[in-house]
């Protein structure tokens, strides 16, 4: 028998474990790795502190998602001895593979900006990239009767890119609904150089944060979050007063992933960005947010990667060139508040452009446009998540971005 491990059970590895159980023959085992017992739709993370989600929304058991005749070992990684084609757990259990998929995501980690680890957290610091954050920051919010709110993003990249400005935008329709609005300053302290760095959405999506009120402190390096003054401090020593920060820290890779000498500074695996393939290996994969992939970390990058890759693996095994190119496409629903949101189609080389989506000139999507439409379909998602992706059941939409029904004159302008 020949094994396929998998670490991780996250969107990418439980993905790409039941898609391959359905294409490989009975020659292939397949085990996944996972360190905890609970799967969590993490875009729903968005959702909570305004009281739209809660638990049960966002959080389902692990073993039921994967098929039935897949293996799933619980434990932590501590190391993947490439020599021997092997992973070591910490407990000293060791996994041999012929083939390995790395799909062990990225994190945040507040450990690596001073302050925001401090005792603060959870009082004046929170964040929403984690079921505990997100959930004690609803508590906050619920009762929370305004002052200065900086929504800070420590540095990129980080997952869903566009979840800090959703925040924002909810978090402006929350209290405007409160009737509190008045007394709270919206603050986004970003390391980019604009809230929209790219020209066309910039272009169609600028004027979004003027209308609310929202102030943009750009260039903004964060070095620490001082907590005796209630201040965001920059590496060029700007400083950004706050009574209620919300952060999104650094976001790593895996530890072992360091270790094992297979990831970049920030424990993200360095592979093809086509076919995934690891550098300097030719039995190591990693996928999802654990591959140093020069797109957003997103659920749908996942899910197009994904596609490909199952047809890229089924290749590489059988001997063969890896056909497949995937074109680093994704798609990020974008919640403007008040039951309106937009939505971004794009890839490695073509930016988000306006139209509609996913058919010429009828949608039901716009592009770079807010609608009802599109805040549904951000709604309805979580449905397709647990019922269509995770189960690795076919989904009528290719992996490869298309321009089809993409206003390619708005690109100059």
């Amino acid at each position: 028998m020949k094994q396929l491990l998998i670490l991780g059970a996250g969107t990418a590895g439980t993905m790409a474990a039941n898609k391959l159980r359905k294409r490989l023959d009975d020659e292939w085992e397949i085990t996944v790795v996972e360190a905890t017992a609970e799967h969590h739709y993490q875009p729903g993370y968005l959702f909570i502190p305004f009281g739209t989600y809660d638990r049960d929304d966002v959080v389902k058991p692990t073993r039921p998602l994967l098929d039935d005749d897949i293996e799933l070992v619980m434990g932590e990684v501590d190391l993947v001895d490439t020599d021997a084609s092997a992973v070591v757990l910490e407990d000293g259990t060791r996994i041999g593979y012929d083939q390995l998929i790395i799909a062990t995501g990225t994190h945040p980690r507040r450990d690596q900006t001073e302050g925001l680890d401090s005792d603060e957290y959870g009082s004046t610091i929170h964040d929403f990239y984690t079921l505990e954050g997100a959930t004690t920051l609803a508590a906050k919010l619920k009762d929370w009767e305004g002052g200065r709110l900086v929504m800070n993003v420590v540095e990129m990249p980080i997952k869903c890119p566009v979840a800090p400005m959703e925040f924002l935008f909810l978090a402006d329709a929350f209290f405007t609904d409160r009737g509190i609005r008045d007394k709270v300053e919206l603050v986004y302290a970003t390391p980019l150089d604009g809230a929209f760095t790219k020209p066309v959405a910039a272009q169609h999506l600028g004027s979004m944060l003027d209308t609310r009120d929202i102030r943009v402190e750009t260039d903004f390096m964060t070095m620490e979050a001082d907590t005796d003054r209630n201040m965001l401090v920059s590496y060029d020593e700007r400083e950004v007063p706050y009574d209620l920060l919300v952060t999104v820290p650094v976001n790593m890779g895996a530890d072992f992933v360091e270790r094992s000498g297979l990831g970049d500074e920030l424990n993200h695996v360095e592979v093809d960005k086509h076919t995934f393939l690891a550098d300097g290996h030719d039995n190591i994969f990693a996928i999802g947010d654990a591959a140093n992939l020069p797109t957003s970390k997103a659920g749908s990058v996942a899910h197009y990667a994904v596609d490909v890759f199952v047809e890229n693996f089924t290749e590489h095994i059988a001997g063969r060139p890896m056909t497949g190119r995937f074109d680093g496409h994704a798609n990020c629903f974008v919640e403007s508040g008040h039951g309106k949101g937009l939505l971004l189609d794009f890839n490695y080389d073509v930016e988000p452009l306006p139209g509609k989506f996913p058919v010429p000139k009828v949608g039901p999507f716009s592009l770079l446009k807010e609608t009802r439409a599109n805040h549904a379909g951000k709604l309805g998602f979580r449905w397709i998540y647990w019922n269509m992706l995770l189960p690795g059941r076919p989904i009528p939409m290719k992996a490869d971005m298309s321009m089809a029904g993409k206003e390619l004159e708005d690109v100059t302008t």
